[in-house]
């Protein structure tokens, strides 16, 4: 039991919390996209937040934890972390879906793990090994091979210019702020879940005042009285993919060097795959040999 418990603490056990968040968020992302056909982003974002943050502070004081214990060195960092990642990154990345289409702006995803890496070896003087280099390499390879392939519904791009500046910033905000998660809970004395309220927190309350400055109705509720079905849409929604997988996100920066753990996370495209198969959808023999590629640059990032 506790070479078990030792393991799961170790950078093994942080690479296998970021890939468990990666698949969790994978399949949380059908129910936000089923959500999205019938709310606006900022209004999916808002709800989830919030039920996610009722969850998240429920069980750090029934597990005996606070908010009150929280270094005041970590507290900063925190608070820009999930305004710069959650606010700025994910505002950025819709922006680039709306421009690019799915594919392409997945792929300038992959420009995050790398980016992790040199800014966490800038700031933190985190060094990888050349065989987590090349994990990374490979892993990524994979990914954008995947995600490149040309499909009948791919869409064409309708600002190429605005797509490729929209999908940097969304990459350079979340590796950034990937990056101060780090530096908290590794620095400091504050926890993953402590971490995870305090992201999310600012995040929202960011959110619910853009959307007050733009005199944006924060929830509609009438839509919610038409469809009442989609309460239990959002509540599942936000348990995978907020609640677990923001949390695991946050448990596995704290265990694992940071481009290793932005790697991992970018592998949701991946376990898309088989859900879209069991869905019906026709998976390609390049995309299962991508699929293929970036598991075995993760086995390497496992190895290094």
């Amino acid at each position: 039991m506790d070479a078990l418990l030792d393991l799961l603490l170790s950078p093994i056990g942080g690479g296998l919390a970021a890939l468990t968040a990666a698949f969790l968020w994978a399949l949380a992302s059908l129910w936000f996209t089923r959500l999205g056909s019938h709310l606006s982003v900022i209004e999916v974002n808002l709800l989830k937040g919030l039920l996610a943050l009722i969850l998240l502070v429920i069980t750090l004081y029934g597990s005996g934890g606070s908010l009150q214990s929280i270094p005041k060195n970590a507290l900063g960092l925190l608070l820009i972390s999930g305004v710069v990642g959650i606010t700025l990154g994910d505002s950025a990345y819709l922006q680039a879906l709306q421009h690019l289409g799915p594919r392409r702006t997945l792929l300038l995803a992959t420009l995050a793990p790398p980016m992790v890496g040199l800014i966490a070896w800038g700031m933190l003087g985190e060094t990888l090994s050349w065989l987590s280099w090349l994990g990374i390499f490979v892993t990524v390879a994979g990914i954008a091979w995947v995600i490149l392939e040309r499909t009948p519904d791919s869409a064409p791009a309708f600002d190429l210019k605005r797509g490729l500046w929209f999908g940097f910033l969304a990459a350079l905000s979340q590796s950034v702020a990937l990056v101060l998660s780090r530096v908290a809970l590794t620095r400091t004395s504050v926890d993953s879940l402590q971490s995870t309220i305090l992201r999310l927190s600012a995040a929202v309350v960011v959110l619910a005042a853009w959307s007050l400055i733009r005199r944006r109705s924060l929830i509609s509720i009438s839509v919610f009285r038409a469809q009442p079905q989609l309460w239990g849409t959002l509540a599942a929604a936000t348990f995978i993919g907020t609640y677990l997988a923001m949390w695991l996100q946050q448990v596995s920066i704290g265990l694992a060097p940071a481009g290793i753990v932005q790697t991992l996370l970018s592998a949701s495209p991946l376990f898309i795959l088989p859900m879209a198969a069991l869905q019906g959808q026709k998976i390609t023999p390049r995309a299962v040999l991508g699929a293929l590629l970036a598991l075995s640059g993760v086995a390497l990032l496992f190895a290094s």
